[in-house]
């Protein structure tokens, strides 16, 4: 425990010498974890709990405060903690994988001792979400230094060329935040949906809920290695386009490699639709109104794609309108899939409206009304990649979802695997 102290004392006060000696350092990934990535990435995950299922968050001042169960709690506490425990090792993956594209060189122990130690600025500054309204800036603000422990580290472990720390930092940085989100978004679904807890089932997880279970399976597990695989490999074209000197190869093997962590686990790249194959979607008429605009678009950053369609309806009177979006996710579909609402079943009730989020026909549904305004969204998840938003003013429910289904979906679903390259 000294040693694990002045470790996280020093990598945080003086990281300039402190990486020096990491490097030098003989470890091995289990003397890792249980010496070090294990306690640490407990405290944040320690400090949520006790913000959430102890001490309760809210507006004090107003007498409002509210308090996650405390089986609930421990439930959300183990899943962050067991999935934060497999991304540093996920994302110390992808750092040894990156390492020559950057001049650097693989050692997965390095990679390993990269991920961990630059983590410590956030697990340490994690514990201050027990702190009313600064503790979120704190841990904030742990996180952007963290993203200044691993550009001083980088040079040390992987042996990067300093000039090239900054690009390698910059998307080693931009990789853990996407992992960030996933692993906060299964959380809260989870944290949201158990109500009873946790067990074993098989080698995989299942979580006991109201209305039955929520099981995470052995396959799912398993994505996150085969997503670490597919990196590897995309790591290794990175590697062999940085070696013509050829800035667009270069691009393009990096904009892959982008593409395995937003876009899944199944080792494909996706082209998202044209203008025109979207544009048919998009009606001249819906819900009895009229369209009085629309736009189309496909936009491509780093080699990912993603294209949008737009209308607007309304009447005469402006009364009642209607506005839908179409997305096709393409090579972020992965990411898009991780929306808070797409991964559980709820129902929520009150005088001030209601929400729901079901399967409809093999597609994921939200649906959600606002009483008070008359007004309403409904949402589709079409064919694991395809987002349709419709939303109302002034119109009922049941008209919105009416008019969503008047959309020719089964036309939308059946483009799926359009564009879709090994």
């Amino acid at each position: 425990m000294a040693n694990l102290l002045d470790r996280a004392r020093n990598i945080l006060l003086t990281p300039k010498t402190e990486w020096p000696l990491i490097a030098s350092e003989t470890d091995t990934v289990s003397g890792l974890y249980t010496r070090y990535i294990l306690i640490l990435a407990a405290l944040p995950v320690i400090a949520s709990f006790v913000k959430m299922s102890l001490i309760g968050t809210g507006v004090p001042i107003f007498g409002v405060s509210i308090r996650v169960g405390i089986g609930l709690g421990l439930v959300q506490a183990v899943v962050t903690y067991g999935l934060s425990l497999l991304s540093v090792y996920v994302l110390a993956l992808i750092i040894d994988a990156l390492a020559p594209t950057f001049g650097g060189q693989k050692n997965p122990v390095q990679a390993l001792k990269t991920a961990a130690y630059a983590n410590t600025a956030g697990w340490v500054a994690g514990i201050a979400v027990v702190v009313p309204w600064v503790g979120g800036l704190i841990a904030l603000a742990g996180s952007i230094y963290a993203a200044y422990l691993l550009y001083l580290g980088l040079p040390h472990t992987m042996r990067t060329p300093t000039d090239k720390a900054g690009g390698y930092t910059a998307v080693v940085f931009l990789i853990a935040f996407v992992l960030g989100i996933v692993i906060a978004s299964i959380a809260g679904a989870i944290g949201g949906a158990a109500s009873m807890g946790a067990l074993s089932h098989g080698s995989g997880v299942e979580i006991s809920t109201d209305n039955g279970t929520v099981t995470i399976d052995e396959g799912s597990l398993g994505k996150f290695e085969q997503m670490a695989k597919n990196m590897e490999a995309a790591g290794q074209k990175m590697e062999d386009a940085a070696k013509t000197g050829d800035t667009s190869a270069q691009q393009a093997a990096l904009g892959e490699a982008l593409g395995t962590m937003l876009g899944g686990t199944d080792g494909k790249t996706v082209e998202a639709l044209k203008p025109e194959q979207i544009k048919p979607f998009v009606p001249d008429e819906l819900g009895g109104l009229p369209r009085t605009s629309y736009n189309v678009e496909r936009n491509t950053v780093m080699g990912l794609q993603i294209a949008n369609g737009k209308g607007s309806y309304r009447d005469a009177a402006g009364e009642r309108s209607l506005d839908l979006e179409i997305t096709d996710t393409g090579g972020m579909k992965g990411l898009a899939l991780f929306a808070g609402w797409a991964l559980v079943q709820t129902e929520k009730e009150s005088d001030q409206g209601y929400e729901r989020v079901y399967d409809d026909g093999g597609m994921r549904a939200h649906e959600q009304w606002d009483t008070s305004s008359r007004s309403g969204t409904f949402d589709l998840i079409v064919a694991d990649r395809f987002l349709v938003k419709l939303q109302g003013r002034g119109v009922e429910m049941d008209d919105i979802k009416k008019a969503a289904k008047s959309l020719d979906l089964s036309d939308l679903a059946a483009l799926k695997n359009e564009g879709t390259k090994p």
